[in-house]
C-alpha cells in the first residue's frame, strides 16, 4: 500500500493510536513516539513524512478546544516563540539531508533530561521576568532547529513553560497553537523539500483517523487528571524523551 506493506501500514497506524492517545493525556510527545518506533522499520524521511498530517489534526483540536478567543490569546503571549521555532524550523528543513540527526539528538537529549530530572528531584527551575524574552527565543531557535530536521520540537517549549510555571489547562492549550502554527511550517517546508511526495502524503493522511481517535480518548483522561498529578507525569514523559534522544544519538 503506496510503497509499504500491508503489515507495515497496520503497525504504523498502531503506534499513531498510542502516540495521540499519549498528545490527548499531557499535550506532546506525539512525534516523539512516533519517529522513535517509525525509524525501527521505516527510513528517517519517510517516518518524518508520515508524522506531519497526523500531527497537524491533532494541533488543530488542542488549540482551539477551548475555543477560538483563548486560542488567539496563547499566539500572542508566546508570539517570541512562535515567530523563533518558524524561523528556525523553515531554515532547517531545508537541510534535513546534510544536517547530521545524531548530532542534534545528542545536543537537545542532555539538557532536556537534566532539565526534567532537575524538577523530578524537587528543585524547580524558574525564570527570572526580566529574563523571560531572551529565554523564549532562544528556546524557540533551539526548537525550531531540531524540529525542521525531524518534526520533533516539543521539549523546549515544555521546559519554558514549566519554568514559567504555566497552569494545567493553558500548558496544552499553549503547546497546540505553538505546534499547529508550527506543523503548517513544516508541512510546507517538506513538501518544497521532498519529503512528503506523491508516495508519502497519502501515507500521512491514511495516519490521521488512528492519531484523532487516539487523541478524543487521552483527552478524555487529560480531564480526570489534577494538577500535580499532570506536572509530574508531564515531567516523567520529558525525561523518558530526552533519554529516548541520547540513546539514538549513540545507538
Amino acid at each position: 500500500m503506496f510503497g509499504l506493506d500491508l503489515s507495515l501500514v497496520v503497525l504504523a497506524a498502531l503506534i499513531t493510536l498510542f502516540a495521540g492517545f499519549v498528545k490527548g493525556a499531557v499535550g506532546f510527545a506525539m512525534p516523539m513516539i512516533m519517529m522513535s518506533a517509525f525509524t525501527a522499520f521505516l527510513s528517517g524521511q519517510t517516518a518524518l513524512a508520515l508524522l506531519i498530517l497526523p500531527t497537524l489534526a491533532t494541533n488543530i483540536a488542542q488549540a482551539f478546544r477551548q475555543g477560538p478567543a483563548a486560542a488567539r490569546e496563547s499566539a500572542w503571549k508566546f508570539r517570541l516563540h512562535i515567530g523563533a521555532v518558524i524561523l528556525a524550523l523553515v531554515l532547517s528543513a531545508q537541510f534535513v539531508h546534510a544536517i547530521p540527526q545524531r548530532l542534534m539528538e545528542g545536543l537537545l537529549g542532555a539538557p532536556i533530561l537534566g532539565f526534567a530530572l532537575w524538577q523530578l528531584a524537587g528543585r524547580p527551575l524558574t525564570i527570572r521576568i526580566e529574563h523571560r524574552t531572551r529565554v523564549e527565543i532562544v528556546l524557540g531557535l533551539i526548537g525550531g532547529l531540531y524540529g525542521g530536521i525531524s518534526g520533533i520540537w516539543g521539549p523546549p517549549l515544555l521546559v519554558l513553560l514549566l519554568s514559567l510555571g504555566t497552569g494545567k489547562t493553558e500548558t496544552v492549550r499553549v503547546q497546540g497553537v505553538v505546534f499547529l502554527i508550527g506543523s503548517i511550517a513544516l508541512l510546507a517546508a517538506h513538501l518544497h523539500s521532498g519529503v512528503l511526495n506523491a508516495q508519502t502524503l497519502p501515507l500521512s493522511a491514511l495516519m490521521v483517523v488512528p492519531a484523532v481517535i487516539g487523541n478524543r480518548i487521552g483527552l478524555a483522561l487529560h480531564d480526570r487528571l489534577d494538577a500535580q498529578k499532570f506536572r509530574r507525569w508531564t515531567l516523567i514523559l520529558l525525561a523518558l524523551t530526552g533519554a529516548n534522544l541520547l540513546r539514538q544519538a549513540f545507538a
